[in-house]
């Protein structure tokens, strides 16, 4: 089995369990995860998340928005509160 086999085997399912095997450090069973074995599970999760769409991968940051940005100084004015009946 080569890796693109191996990446179209990988489900949704069983790639969050790599993740979540990756950050307890044992599997779902509770056996201990070995250097080796996290090694390769850090690898295949990479190598899914690097199929996906750059905005859906782990770890993505999007964009500095406006948002982020300082207020400006009309929006420091007190606005006053409307009331609808």
């Amino acid at each position: 089995m080569d890796l693109k086999q191996l990446l179209d085997s990988i489900t949704p399912e069983i790639y969050e369990s790599l993740k979540r095997a990756i950050e307890l450090g044992k599997w779902p069973d509770g056996r201990v995860l070995g250097y080796g074995q996290k090694e390769l599970c850090i690898q295949a999760v990479i190598a899914y998340d690097a199929r996906k769409p750059v905005d859906q991968r782990t770890g993505y940051v999007p964009p500095k928005t406006t948002a982020c940005e300082p207020p400006s100084p009309e929006d420091e004015q007190p606005q006053p509160i409307q009331w609808k009946e």
